[in-house]
């Protein structure tokens, strides 16, 4: 599969999992283990998934590591900032028995002890043969995330001398973060991560859209927000739209028939049987 699917082909089009419709692990297969662990993006990549996502936060000593919260509390048996230990204190913390305890129908002995791994232990684990989707969270919490993110990519061969990734898409719900990026190296994917609180159907407006393409290939909504013209109006503006997160089937199904590029979820497996039974339809 492309690093993303062609700029402009045909939303008519039926949907084939082996080169249109992006299945992004979310959090790597995060409805079956651990999320942000190397259990989970495996799982994922087994699952079909065709991109590994993984959020970044940034230690007190400038490593970046796989963790969706500011804290780790919620995912770890620590209590504290992300940005106010060291990668030291957080190597110490279990970052998979929360899951067994959360999820016991689901629980896995293998999960016990589990630790939080770093953004360059991710990579090393899985190579430049996989794809990484990468988001930058809270980038203003955290000066110097954008420089310590490329020079990893670039050190880890996902960048090439020239600058140049079919590997990576990097997104952010920043889009200071995201210019940032693409001031530092214009070549690299980016997707801007929109959140919609409207009581109804969210709009995008034309100056959006326009804003949007100076930077980006792409946006990444929230779906339950989200309907058939807004998908249509993002498509015909040549964007990518990966809405998140996406978890049963019927809700995948309508996506694909509205005519997503791809989309987040936590059971990648799901999604790939959502793809091969729309393709025989």
């Amino acid at each position: 599969m492309s690093a993303l699917p062609l700029e402009g082909q045909a939303m008519t089009k039926k949907p084939n999992p082996s080169d249109s419709i992006l299945n992004i692990a979310h959090r790597g297969a995060s409805g079956y283990a651990p999320e942000h662990t190397i259990p989970a993006y495996a799982l994922g990549q087994k699952m079909r998934g065709d991109y590994i996502e993984i959020d970044l936060q940034m230690t007190k000593d400038g490593h970046l590591i796989a963790m969706h919260d500011e804290t780790v509390d919620r995912t770890t048996n620590g209590t504290g900032w992300v940005k106010d230990m060291t990668l030291a204190e957080i190597k110490k913390l279990d970052a998979g028995s929360w899951f067994n305890e959360k999820y016991p129908a689901l629980a896995n002995p293998a999960y016990v002890g589990l630790k939080v791994p770093t953004l360059e232990e991710v990579i090393h684990r899985f190579g430049r043969n996989a794809r990484y989707y990468i988001e930058t969270k809270a980038p203003e919490v955290y000066p110097g995330m954008e420089e310590e993110l490329l020079r990893v990519l670039k050190q880890t061969g996902l960048i090439n001398g020239r600058g140049r990734t079919n590997k990576v898409i990097i997104q952010s719900f920043s889009q200071e973060s995201l210019l940032k990026v693409h001031q530092l190296n214009p070549r690299i994917p980016l997707v801007q991560l929109l959140w919609y609180e409207t009581a109804g159907t969210a709009q995008i407006t034309d100056e959006e859209i326009k804003n949007i393409k100076r930077y980006a290939v792409g946006v990444g909504p929230n779906y339950d927000k989200i309907d058939q013209a807004y998908v249509s109006k993002v498509r015909q503006a040549g964007l990518e739209i990966h809405p998140y997160t996406v978890n049963e089937p019927s809700e995948m199904k309508k996506l694909i028939r509205w005519g997503v590029t791809g989309m987040f979820t936590n059971y990648p497996d799901r999604l790939h049987q959502v793809l091969c039974e729309e393709q025989k339809d």
